[in-house]
């Protein structure tokens, strides 16, 4: 049945090609290959369309990959006296909204030289203007500096650059005085959105998310009429004139509709008889794609990149080098361009409803803190589903605390700057959203660390989220990881869930850190089975000293600020946890915090 249907239309889709081209139109829709944008007014295909097909300087080609490519004036500005700087680029376009009349581009190429003044009055204006941008800086500005820099980063731009000195692009957001080793350089002036290749003559692919707006010709009216557009008689002025598909298909015989409604009426009945097959056996897997298709439509904001199944092999060289594997899938190291490294989580095919895969993208993709993962993309294919992260190269925080002593190689100061990273991440998820984001699992498996062994928050299957101004949610099931999940979280005898479960699980987080929980004995004499957190206030209470191994007065304070900031997260009743930015202030405070109640004198009252 599967194979006839599929012949069936591919006889189809012949004959309706056929039909097509027998109207003999110049200027009809075309596109470049069948995933690829429609091409209509006023754009027209390079070498295919004639010239009044399209309005001057809409003209699109087609790569030998059937991308779609689109040569422009690129819309950019210096801001020393707002002119239009000459940048002819090569952009790719994967999405065309004529209604919105919008272009929307993920991938750039320019070979060109900023100047090393900027023109004083505009030579050319652009035809489009930028209006969101995802992936790319507010802008650079452009800094002559000494050649004696060491440092690698950023690279200077070759062409400006000269033996006794080189031109730097930096971040306009960043600011001279935020980066040190370059406080010789001097300003020359900041461009507006440029993707950063246009400095570099590389080709940039993916990283960055933009859309451009063309006002004239404008077909605004034309479309919301459900009609065509074209220039008016066929001429070369900006005056643009609607048309019905009735008049484009002037000349068709009658055999040739007789032939297409035939065909057409084939067609739906085959449709709706795969269609009632499809419904009747796999009515809960349809159910769950439309609502997440639902869900994507609802956040075309976030802007993150949408990749195709062949995207993510290709990306990760058809799945060549796992990195790690869990209940959510498969995770595989992947590459964008030689700059630009991703890790590729592959979700399980029919793992639960797509929930998980909703909380990734909705949560994360709408965030960015330095001390929280950044989502890149997400692959929405059928059934498959993916979700493309940056790529960190020490793993996880658990590789450090649960081998043995080598989490002391970090040395005490990087643990104590890891556990306030963390705290700052989670501080920001819960004050610094538009919504309050409570992460529901957090534990040292899901604090990754990049190259400076910088923490970032990870893996938001779990999340939810929650107005500021509230604090309590509901849950019909305990979500997370045993031992990190807070009381309250099994029974509301302890309390309201909110925010202050996920100050739970870092408590324990901060205890792993100290203790290295799993492979640490509270005392050698004692065979029986101590809880660890409560051993630990049983000595700090006490005043006995902890052997683990410390030498440094110093590092003794901090083991005791990380121990006590701990204790305090871990308090049975949430109204006892501090907030995370209080969390914050004892963990850079110059003295240790004082010793919070015993919080497993109430955990024993209620047994």
């Amino acid at each position: 049945m599967n194979r006839f249907l599929v012949s069936f239309i591919f006889l189809v889709l012949h004959v309706i090609s056929g039909f097509a081209v027998s109207q003999d139109h110049e200027c009809q829709p075309t596109r470049c290959g069948d995933s690829g944008p429609t091409i209509k007014f006023p754009f027209r295909l390079r070498d295919h369309q004639p010239e009044h097909c399209g309005y001057p300087g809409f003209e699109l080609s087609c790569t030998e990959s059937n991308d779609t490519k689109f040569e422009l004036q690129f819309p950019v500005t210096a801001s020393t006296n707002n002119v239009m700087l000459p940048i002819f680029a090569e952009v790719w376009i994967w999405k065309i909204d004529y209604r919105a009349q919008l272009i929307y581009i993920n991938d750039f190429m320019a070979n060109y030289c900023p100047p090393g003044q900027p023109p004083s009055v505009n030579s050319s204006i652009s035809l489009f203007k930028i209006v969101e941008v995802f992936g790319v800086e507010e802008g650079y500005t452009l800094f002559n500096c000494s050649s004696n820099l060491t440092d690698s980063y950023p690279h200077p731009i070759k062409c400006l650059s000269r033996q006794k000195y080189q031109v730097l692009a930096i971040y306009s957001s960043y600011g001279i005085s935020s980066l040190p080793q370059y406080s010789s350089c001097f300003k020359m002036y900041n461009v507006s959105y440029v993707p950063y290749s246009v400095f570099t003559g590389k080709h940039q692919k993916y990283s960055f998310h933009m859309s451009l707006h063309w006002s004239k010709p404008s077909c605004e009216n034309c479309e919301a009429k459900g009609k065509y557009c074209r220039l008016k008689n066929n001429g070369t002025e900006s005056r643009t004139e609607c048309f019905s598909s009735k008049q484009q298909g002037q000349g068709v015989s009658r055999k040739l509709i007789v032939a297409g409604i035939v065909v057409g009426v084939l067609l739906i009945l085959f449709l709706i008889i795969r269609l009632y097959i499809v419904l009747s056996l796999k009515k809960r897997k349809k159910d769950h794609q439309k609502k997440i298709e639902s869900f994507l439509e609802d956040y075309m904001a976030l802007r993150t990149t949408r990749f195709s199944y062949a995207d993510i092999k290709k990306i990760t060289e058809n799945f060549k080098k796992k990195l790690g594997q869990g209940g959510y899938g498969m995770v595989y190291k992947g590459k964008l361009s030689n700059q630009i490294l991703v890790a590729v989580k592959v979700l399980k095919f029919f793992k639960g409803n797509g929930e998980e895969f909703i909380n990734e993208v909705g949560t994360i993709g709408r965030i960015h803190h330095v001390n929280v993962v950044r989502l890149v993309g997400y692959c929405d294919d059928g059934y498959r589903r993916a979700l493309v992260y940056e790529f960190l190269p020490n793993d996880s925080l658990e590789k450090f605390i649960t081998l043995g002593n080598q989490s002391r190689t970090l040395g005490w100061d990087k643990l104590q700057q890891i556990a306030i990273g963390i705290a700052k991440g989670l501080d920001y998820l819960h004050q610094g959203c538009n919504q309050r984001i409570l992460h529901f699992d957090i534990k040292p498996h899901n604090i990754l660390l990049d190259h400076n062994f910088n923490p970032k928050v990870s893996d938001f299957g779990l999340a939810k989220l929650c107005s500021k101004d509230q604090c309590v949610v509901s849950m019909t099931t305990a979500r997370g990881t045993i031992s990190y999940i807070a009381p309250e979280v099994f029974s509301r005898n302890y309390g309201n869930v909110s925010y202050k479960a996920d100050v739970y699980g870092f408590g324990m987080l901060l205890i792993d850190i100290v203790g290295g929980r799993k492979n640490f004995r509270a005392a050698e004499h004692d065979s029986s089975q101590v809880y660890f957190p409560e051993w630990m206030y049983s000595q700090l209470e006490k005043g006995e000293e902890i052997e683990i191994g410390i030498d440094k007065d110093e590092d003794s304070k901090i083991f005791n600020k990380l121990t006590i900031a701990g204790l305090w997260c871990i308090q049975w009743n949430p109204a006892n946890r501090p907030s995370m930015k209080m969390v914050i202030q004892m963990l850079e405070g110059e003295n240790v915090p004082i010793m919070p109640p015993n919080p497993f004198a109430s955990m024993k009252s209620t047994n």
